[in-house]
């Protein structure tokens, strides 16, 4: 790994171990941005042999400084969640954005970041780095949120949410998943 990208990873990082919610992460209490971030870039290495730069800030960045918009701020209900996730793609993007100047990357580099924050192209473009992103999302989501939900979930609507899950995800992240507990 070069040094400019072991810079803004770390940059991320620092940013995100200010996240006053914590997150169990494999027996470790862990600022929740920030393990979840390690988690995913954890998962796009099992996914991708060779990860570009730009997917890893973005997965890195994906979740970055989160808790400073929180979900209460929105409307309740599915369109206030929607927005309050559409919008959290721009905060998270113009996040990585800022620290990736400072770090002098180009434009290009940037807006790829941002595209991949944002999943544009997703299911729509035959993009392997786009989809890697959703899975190591999911495959995160799996591993720290499942059983929390499980329990507060009906079983008809945990089904729709693991339905939902799965199909989202390509077939080598659907077997890491399997892999799961």
């Amino acid at each position: 790994m070069d040094e400019r990208l072991a810079a803004t990873l770390a940059d991320i990082d620092a940013a995100n171990a200010a996240d006053p919610n914590r997150l169990q992460v494999r027996g470790s209490a862990r600022p929740k941005a920030l393990g979840e971030a390690e988690l995913a870039t954890e998962w796009i290495g099992r996914l991708l042999s060779n990860p570009s730069d730009e997917l890893l800030v973005a997965i890195r960045a994906h979740h970055l400084q989160r808790w400073t918009v929180p979900r209460t701020s929105y409307p309740e209900g599915r369109a206030g969640y929607l927005r309050w996730r559409r919008d959290l793609h721009a905060v998270h993007a113009d996040g990585a954005a800022a620290i990736m100047r400072a770090r002098d990357w180009d434009d290009a580099t940037i807006n790829r970041v941002a595209d991949l924050i944002h999943k544009r192209g997703l299911g729509k473009t035959d993009d392997a780095e786009v989809q890697a992103f959703e899975d190591a999302l999911c495959l995160v989501f799996i591993e720290t949120q499942y059983d929390e939900l499980a329990v507060k979930l009906e079983d008809d609507k945990m089904n729709d949410v693991v339905a939902k899950t799965i199909a989202k995800m390509s077939p080598a992240a659907q077997e890491l998943a399997a892999t799961l507990r």
